[in-house]
């Protein structure tokens, strides 16, 4: 498409004139900015929205009603405000409502317990960040794990100060971890998906800072012989719990990675009731078998009323297997969801026999779970590694404190986004 120079012209003359008639409209008006007729225009606008604010407010106190020098003074500034008379509102003003002495902080401070009551109010109404701990969701959700490597496999990107900027992308950090001083290694659980690793000298009561390693870092690792074997955790390099190591020894080199930050809806329950296949965070308190005082996050896979089992790899509500919504459809037939993905690995019974409730948890095939009128059962969609209802029961629907909106954090990864 093209334009002849003529309509160029009469296009560039059109813009050109109101462009002037709106400065010289703004210069009548005091309404071009920064300049000293814009600036009085301004003042004279607060001051007077003071004045009346003020008379509005404090009119019907009796120290401004009933007589005194007070009540005279709220007169004259009646007088004056409706004479548009700047000068006298102001010194007004300054004598019946003097500045305070630290106005600027005493604003700020205002604005930051507003700005935090705001924020309470949200999280707890609307919307409340959440971060996945283990990798009972994978591989819908990933929580904290890691990827072992040499210190030579580290790349350019793995260095200071870029690491820093790949995490803020990835929330993948590589560590380096190595013993500051000689003396043995401890481990101790944590419930953000991590162990806290330190370095213990007994002799000097030396203790070193936090090593934080995920769980999936240490595995088992078989000590001693005949009556005596026992499972003891260890790092990749054999190094378990006591281990004696030397000031410098290597502990672990790798990249740790965080796991998913989500957005817990609040709200939407208060609207419908749940239903199967939503990612539920439920509170763990009051529940038998797990840790108090915390939350996890499950996929819904029975609601109240339902009676449910495993058989043959698949989730059996109702004497039928579902397969609505979506994921609930892809874990059973054991699909991707996504082509970066592994297959999912279907439903399993816990296959644990001293976890067992008769119609309450599901350890062998053909264990019944007929839900009360108030309970949910909650399963991992990752089932070989995930300590759900199958193991503890059913969840009450007082527990119940959101479902699962969408990944937040990291930005770069084929998890951001909403929740299915």
């Amino acid at each position: 498409m093209s334009f002849s120079s003529e309509f160029l012209f009469a296009a560039a003359t059109l813009g050109v004139t109101f462009f002037a008639i709106w400065y010289v409209w703004s210069l009548l008006w005091g309404a071009v900015p920064f300049t000293a007729k814009a600036h009085q225009r301004k003042e004279q606008k607060l001051v007077l929205g003071a004045a009346q604010t003020f008379i509005l407010s404090y009119e019907d106190l009796p120290a401004y009603r009933d007589g005194g020098e007070f009540a005279a003074r709220m007169g004259d500034l009646r007088t004056a405000l409706a004479a548009k008379d700047v000068a006298a509102c102001k010194s007004l003003l300054e004598f019946l409502d003097p500045p305070k002495s630290w106005a600027a902080g005493r604003e700020w401070l205002d604005i930051l317990v507003v700005s935090i009551s705001v924020a309470m109010a949200f999280r707890a109404y609307f919307y409340e960040p959440f971060n996945i701990p283990t990798g009972s969701m994978q591989p819908t959700l990933y929580g904290n794990h890691s990827v072992s490597c040499s210190p030579g496999e580290a790349d350019f990107f793995d260095k200071t100060p870029l690491k820093w900027f790949k995490w803020l992308l990835t929330g993948e950090m590589y560590e380096h971890f190595q013993a500051p001083f000689a003396g043995t290694l401890q481990f101790r659980p944590t419930n953000t998906g991590h162990y806290d690793m330190r370095v213990v000298n007994g002799l000097t009561d030396r203790v070193s800072k936090q090593m934080l390693v995920p769980t999936d870092v240490l595995h088992p690792h078989e000590t001693g012989d005949g009556p005596y074997r026992q499972q003891a955790l260890a790092l990749p390099n054999g190094l378990t719990h006591g281990s004696p190591v030397r000031a410098g020894q290597s502990l672990w080199s790798g990249k740790v990675v965080t796991g998913d930050f989500l957005f817990v809806n609040r709200w939407l329950w208060n609207f419908r009731h749940p239903r199967r296949g939503d990612v539920m965070i439920f509170s763990t308190t009051g529940i038998q078998g797990l840790q108090q005082g915390t939350h996890y996050i499950k996929r819904m896979t029975g609601t109240p009323g339902e009676t449910l089992t495993v058989k043959d790899g698949h989730l059996v509500v109702d004497g039928k297997m579902p397969m609505e919504p979506l994921r609930i459809r892809q874990i059973q037939n054991r699909e991707k969801w996504h082509e970066k993905e592994y297959p999912y690995a279907g439903y399993r019974p816990s296959e644990r026999p001293d976890y067992v409730m008769p119609g309450r948890t599901i350890a062998s095939e053909g264990d019944l779970v007929k839900l009360g009128p108030d309970e949910y059962y909650a399963c991992g969609d990752n089932s070989p590694s995930s300590y759900d209802s199958r193991y503890w029961g059913p969840v009450p629907a007082a527990n119940l404190r959101g479902i699962a909106g969408g990944v937040f954090w990291p930005i770069w990864n084929h998890r951001w986004g909403p929740i299915e």
